[in-house]
């Protein structure tokens, strides 16, 4: 079993909804394509994005520290927990991104979430034709998709030394690259 298939098979243990599953998804899909850019591994950084939120469903109370008891009883090392655990911070953690990989995945998870609601309010339900600028559009609506964490996406750009928009396209780009599998 390689080790997309084991996320997964881990994944599946602790969690039932599809809507989540999607999530882990687009946000593999994120970490790949981000890998692939930086020239990293995209099986180790689609791996974490896969199970970054692997207790959401069973411990949303405790969301980041019942991930780390599982991963570490699931047999992941020190630093890809790390990983996993620092997409919390300041919201459900004081571990702070410090690599590269934790810094997209800080950005990513949460707007992932922004595009998909911006792609299921399009007439194709799709993100192949969603545009930065109509991204931005919802962006500056905080009535739409009031859940999102702006504030988390924007130190998530800050971080990693890009602009909003430049994060933006990259995460439609990697978005559309799995639109099958994440339903948009």
């Amino acid at each position: 079993m390689d080790q997309r298939e084991r996320a997964l098979e881990v994944f599946r243990k602790y969690n039932e909804t599809e809507s989540l599953l999607r999530h882990a998804l687009a946000v593999e899909a994120v970490m790949r394509h981000f890998a692939e850019k930086y020239g990293e591994d995209p099986d180790y950084w689609g791996t974490v994005g896969i199970l970054h939120d692997v207790d959401y469903e069973k411990y949303p109370e405790q969301h980041c520290a019942k991930g780390k008891e599982i991963l570490a009883k699931e047999g992941y090392d020190d630093a890809f927990i790390h990983a996993v655990v620092s997409h919390g911070y300041g919201l459900v953690t004081d571990v702070q991104p410090g690599r590269r990989m934790e810094k997209v995945l800080y950005a990513a998870d949460e707007l992932t979430g922004l595009i998909s609601a911006a792609a299921l309010m399009r007439p194709s339900k799709s993100v192949s034709d969603l545009e930065v600028s109509s991204l931005k559009k919802k962006w500056k609506d905080k009535k739409f998709a009031a859940g999102v964490d702006r504030e988390v996406i924007k130190n998530g750009c800050e971080m990693l030394g890009m602009t909003l928009e430049d994060v933006m396209q990259e995460t439609i780009l990697a978005m559309r690259k799995a639109s099958g599998a994440i339903g948009l």
